[in-house]
């Protein structure tokens, strides 16, 4: 009886200094994380990607396959983002990766990302592992996961913030190929940072900006006289409230060839007469007020990370946005490579 009591006494020793030795690992795991970032995680999986300045033979250099998307992901997503819009974001990056290597003959991924280097620089050597095992358990959680409709890959745009609505396919492109891009509502984007935006011009210089699709020619005497407040006019916006066609003069174009041209923040715009930039009274600038930030197609990031915060789940979030898509969760990425 009292040698079982003894050996009773042993492992119960030896079971507590087992448990001071782990314990610390298992907090560790359970505040922040298992640590993905290392090379003890299995065999890693490594794609070409195409990198500026790279030392690389052809600017071509192999990066681990998680790097390269939580890379990519780091660079869109600020480091306080909701677990659930991050895994969100991370499927779009993967099924657009996944969409372009079908017509891609060499294979080489092109997107830019952040390498662990340059994100540790940003966040600093303390911060480092923390914050960059947010955005690997994204990729993680959500791998092999892509989005599908039918039996192809869906296209998944996203951008910053609407203008209160996220806009359809079919409007701004004229094409019924993405019917699941279509029209949200997004009254929560309406309180993003930066939602509205006052920018001005000159008329010379939208004249110059937009030279390359405007009707003038630049010797003729239309161009000779320049744009004047007169000239800009919005003749028809889309359902969500984006400009879908303006005149410049003569000229008819799309609200998107006038983002693009003047680099606006959104599509969603409107005009205003400025004031004069010279001393002589004369009234040569235009005010251009814009709402949101980005196209306006596809997953409001904003809206995503709100949905985050009120406890939706990242298939939930997709599935509002794009509606009629399905998630497949058994892609292999090496049968694409």
């Amino acid at each position: 009886m009292r040698r079982y009591t003894v050996e009773q006494k042993l492992k119960s020793a030896v079971a507590f200094l087992i448990i001071l030795t782990v314990l610390p690992y298992v907090v560790s795991v359970f505040a922040n994380g298992v640590d993905v970032s290392g090379d003890d995680s299995g065999t890693p999986f490594y794609v070409r990607v195409r990198i500026p300045d790279t030392e690389e033979a052809d600017g071509v250099a192999e990066v681990e396959w998680t790097e390269y998307l939580a890379g990519i992901l780091a660079k869109e997503m600020p480091q306080d983002s909701g677990k659930e819009a991050l895994k969100a974001q991370a499927v779009l990056i993967r099924t657009q990766i996944y969409r372009n290597l079908d017509g891609m003959e060499d294979k080489i991924l092109t997107e830019d990302y952040l390498s662990k280097e340059e994100l540790r620089k940003r966040w600093g050597a303390e911060e480092f592992e923390k914050i960059y095992n947010r955005y690997v358990r994204a990729v993680e959680e959500t791998d092999d996961t892509a989005l599908m409709y039918g039996d192809t890959y869906a296209w998944t745009p996203f951008h910053q913030s609407s203008a209160g609505k996220t806009r359809s396919a079919a409007e701004a492109m004229g094409t019924d190929e993405y019917p699941y891009v279509a029209v949200r509502e997004c009254p929560l984007d309406m309180e993003a940072d930066d939602e509205i935006q006052v920018l001005t011009f000159t008329y010379g210089e939208i004249q110059k900006l937009c030279r390359d699709f405007l009707v003038a020619a630049p010797d003729n005497e239309q161009a000779e006289a320049g744009v004047s407040f007169e000239d800009l006019e919005i003749t028809k916006y889309d359902s969500a409230g984006y400009v879908s066609e303006m005149r410049i003069g003569e000229t008819i174009c799309t609200g998107d060839q006038f983002r693009d041209a003047l680099s606006l923040p959104s599509g969603a715009f409107s005009f205003s007469e400025g004031e004069a930039s010279g001393g002589d009274g004369v009234k040569d600038t235009v005010k251009i007020t814009t709402t949101g930030k980005g196209h306006g197609l596809g997953m409001s990031l904003w809206t995503a990370e709100q949905m985050a915060e009120e406890g939706k789940t990242y298939e939930e979030i997709l599935s509002f946005f794009f509606e009629g898509t399905e998630l497949r969760k058994d892609i292999q990425e090496t049968e694409l490579f």
